[in-house]
């Protein structure tokens, strides 16, 4: 995994707000809807639950807070919305209702699977093996074009010191393909206040491709190997729901410390289908030692990392008897140490996409080389710009949470108070 989450980190004292970036050419006639996803019992905010629209491939998910926005092509205005989050049993509702009723309320499934399926496999080890060894029958097998939302931050301990979001398209290759994904920028903005990191730069190298890595059935060399699985113990968990849809719960941890990298977590697997609907895992960062410098691609001598959390989440969706890639994040805590230095600071770095729209590429679509972003690519250095509200149009993104929410807030008065500056000066005369 260590190549699609590697940070680079420098001395630097720059501080910049960049502004104004390109736009793709972008329909107008789309209807918004925004709301709140809770738990029907508790009222709690539910983060990650997914919107799709019925009969159609355009979807979005809540954010932390359990707000969403979403767009929808006036076409489909009398169309139905279908709300699913694991664990919960699938909500639809139409979207003429969603528009009056801004809460929606998601209630706790019981799962309970018969004594067959349980006993279908010897052990949670053989069933890992067959969904591993099953990928190109649950997966398409055609390259799909896919429209997505990205979003990455990096705080220091809460603050903001920056932000970066983007709509991206993706070459999604067939999970039997050697050839890799392919990425193409479309409209982006980001914010970095370098003063706020002190001497230390953090950034993070490859930008949408560290969460399309995380899809483990095209890439399962990041986490298991036919090699790596020995060194995983598997056990049975309580059954759950997705999608009114019956899934094994997995967990897994590791039985040994022969590998370099340990992780731990959940594999949620469809009861019907044999294929990963979700998982959830983390990085074993207990040993400091043995994780020092451990997701470090670059940095000054003087500088020694230590990762305090390292945690991912990837999600699929069922069209048909075919999964897609569907959503990913990353979150990366660590510590940053300066020797001779009392220096001790402590960073969150974290990044999500979600998949908006797709396409089956049927027509052979392609992304030219030259407009390709590189797996290297460090995004805050590729993009700028921060402008008006309406920036996104009818391109579906993830609500921006509280925090984010504050940090753009405050980004739109220092771009206000720049301009106003600017025409201070425009009136004094002054060049």
């Amino acid at each position: 995994m260590e190549k699609s989450q590697s940070l680079k980190i420098y001395v630097t004292s720059l501080f910049s707000i960049l502004f104004l970036t390109f736009s793709l050419n972008a329909q107008t006639d789309f209807k918004e809807f925004n709301g709140k996803i809770v738990d029907g019992k508790t009222n709690k905010v539910l983060e990650a639950a997914s919107l799709n629209i019925n009969g159609t491939n355009i979807s979005t998910i809540s954010n932390s807070d359990g707000e969403f926005t979403l767009k929808v092509p006036v076409d489909y205005s009398d169309s139905k919305v279908m709300i699913s989050l694991l664990g919960y049993n699938t909500y639809v509702i139409p979207l003429s209702e969603l528009s009056k009723n801004k809460t929606v309320k998601l209630y706790s499934a019981v799962t309970k699977l018969s004594a067959v399926s349980i006993s279908a496999f010897k052990d949670a080890k053989s069933l890992i093996k067959k969904v591993f060894n099953d990928n190109n029958n649950n997966f398409e097998n055609e390259s799909v074009y896919m429209t997505a939302f990205y979003r990455e931050t990096i705080k220091r301990r809460s603050r903001n010191v920056s932000l970066t979001e983007a709509v991206v398209n993706i070459l999604k290759q067939p999970n039997e393909s050697k050839s890799r994904d392919a990425i193409q920028l479309g409209k982006a903005r980001k914010s970095t206040d370098y003063k706020r990191l002190d001497t230390v730069s953090v950034k993070l190298q490859g930008g949408p491709f560290s969460t399309v890595y995380l899809d483990i059935m095209k890439y399962p060399e990041y986490i298991f190997t036919e090699e790596s699985i020995r060194s995983y113990d598997f056990a049975f968990n309580e059954p759950s729901t997705i999608n009114n849809r019956n899934v094994y719960v997995i967990d897994f941890k590791p039985n040994s410390d022969d590998l370099e990298i340990n992780y731990l977590g959940k594999l949620f697997i469809d009861v019907e289908t044999l294929a990963l609907v979700s998982a959830n895992y983390s990085l074993d960062v207990s040993d400091m030692n043995k994780s020092k410098n451990l997701l470090v691609k670059k940095k000054p001598s003087d500088i020694v990392v230590y990762p305090l959390e390292a945690v991912y989440k990837v999600d699929y969706k069922a069209k048909g008897n075919k999964w897609y890639y569907s959503y990913s994040n990353l979150s990366l805590k660590f510590k940053v140490n300066k020797k001779r230095e009392i220096f001790n600071k402590v960073y969150t770095l974290s990044s999500e996409m979600a998949v908006t729209d797709w396409e089956v590429n049927t027509t052979d679509r392609k992304i030219k080389s030259k407009d390709r972003l590189r797996p290297s690519v460090i995004i805050t250095d590729a993009i700028s710009g921060f402008t008006d509200p309406n920036f996104w149009g009818e391109f579906n993104l993830i609500e921006p949470d509280k925090s984010i929410e504050s940090a753009i807030n405050k980004i739109k008065k220092n771009i206000e108070k720049q301009e106003q500056r600017e025409k201070g000066k425009i009136i004094n005369g002054r060049p």
